[in-house]
């Protein structure tokens, strides 16, 4: 069994790595990882980065959808929690050099207008609880080298968390079809994925009350107006300096970020 120290350096180490831009091999490949130690290497890590200032404003869904399970080789979902020094404006240039192998999700974002707390929160509880929706990109990126990453390690690495924009559109969920909205994401002026928001785990709702009652397992809450992202709508789009993109959700609104 592996000692709460030992997760502890390894949660270190991936933080050294966030912070120098230097990715390391799969914490997997060496230690034989359960969920929860790799939810304690998360803590660390991101603990590191509250040490140094960052605040919490937010949770992240991650691989929700089957293009996105495919892509990584990872079969369930996970959360991340996301921080102050994420965050970038919609339209905003974000330097490619802040990030080490970086792609992008189409997501939609949810803000709460009251706090959730499971276990036993429902979609429709996550939908009478929602003030608003917004269209969003969240550019995830891997502390593992080359993106070899099994469920634990991208559990340890706060699910991937890089950064992530927010639409300025902010809309009521109520009357709209959040399951089969269609969303297109363009890159440099063509389009490179599509998707519906029933590529998060059915519903993008369903998506919040996992996290939901996955987080309450562990005493955590979804407070009142801090961003959730319900996970990509489609594949992983890889970007460099240079690239401008643009994603745009039906009955939602829009995106966009650009790379410097």
């Amino acid at each position: 069994m592996i000692s709460n120290q030992q997760l502890d350096a390894i949660g270190d180490r991936l933080y050294e790595a966030w912070q120098a831009r230097m990715p390391l091999d799969p914490p997997s490949a060496t230690h034989a990882l359960t969920i929860d130690d790799a939810y304690r290497i998360q803590q660390r890590m991101v603990a590191r980065r509250i040490g140094q200032g960052e605040t919490v404003i937010g949770k992240k869904i991650g691989v929700t959808s089957k293009a996105v399970q495919d892509m990584l080789d990872v079969r369930q979902p996970d959360f991340g929690i996301l921080l102050s020094g994420m965050a970038y404006a919609d339209g905003a240039a974000i330097p490619i050099d802040t990030l080490i192998q970086p792609r992008a999700e189409g997501e939609i974002a949810f803000f709460l207008k009251e706090r959730l707390q499971g276990p036993g929160v429902t979609a429709q509880q996550v939908l009478a609880a929602t003030r608003s929706v917004a269209a969003c990109f969240e550019i995830v990126d891997s502390r593992v080298q080359d993106w070899r990453i099994r469920i634990a390690d991208t559990v340890a690495d706060n699910a991937s968390c890089g950064v992530f924009a927010i639409g300025a559109e902010r809309v009521s969920p109520q009357g709209l079809d959040l399951a089969g909205c269609a969303m297109t994401i363009e890159k440099n002026g063509e389009a490179v994925a599509t998707g519906i928001g029933a590529a998060a785990l059915g519903h993008p709702a369903e998506a919040v009350a996992w996290l939901a009652n996955e987080l309450g397992r562990r005493g955590i809450a979804l407070e009142a107006g801090e961003p959730i992202l319900s996970g990509s709508l489609a594949v992983l789009v890889p970007v460099k300096a240079g690239d401008a993109l643009s994603v745009r959700i039906e009955g939602i609104g829009a995106c966009a970020v650009s790379f410097v």
